[in-house]
């Protein structure tokens, strides 16, 4: 009797431990380790535009067609959505097919309070990826990465 108690008991502690750890590992990224300069809030951090490869000029148009309204003109992210110039989302952290599925699935709220991200539908995925070199270029001009390497999209 005493040592099925104690075995629930334990049981029951390990659970509670394992699951504030899980909780404690989903964050809404206000804290997150990788969130840089935005208010969870607004989303809205500035953002430097450097001069544009042909590519990502192609994808800056793409990007505002179908993505600016909720990660704003530059990816520093509005109301509506978060900042995709962010350490977060850097090439080591969220790859390039990481906005792929986003793009093709959506994407459950993860780090940021906005929401759940709908699918863009319409976008090849050779558009997608003029999308993705665009904001790339921005975050390489930006300083959330610094290795050329995750520039690779912009060489496809």
């Amino acid at each position: 009797m005493f040592r099925s108690r104690l075995g629930t008991a334990l049981r029951t502690a390990m659970l509670a431990v394992m699951a504030s750890v899980l909780w404690m590992g989903c964050s809404d990224g206000a804290d997150d380790e990788y969130a840089v300069g935005a208010s969870p809030d607004s989303g809205a951090v500035p953002v430097a535009v450097p001069e544009l490869s042909d590519a990502a000029r192609l994808g800056a148009e793409l990007f505002a067609a179908n993505c600016s309204e909720c990660h704003g003109p530059t990816a520093g992210g509005s109301s509506q959505g978060p900042p995709l110039v962010d350490k977060i989302y850097e090439p080591g952290h969220h790859a390039d097919f990481s906005f792929h599925r986003a793009v093709n699935q959506g994407s459950p709220q993860h780090h940021w309070n906005f929401g759940d991200m709908a699918p863009v539908p319409g976008l090849s995925p050779a558009e997608v990826d003029q999308a993705i070199c665009y904001v790339r270029e921005l975050q390489y001009a930006n300083g959330i990465f610094t290795d050329p390497a995750g520039l690779a999209v912009c060489q496809a």
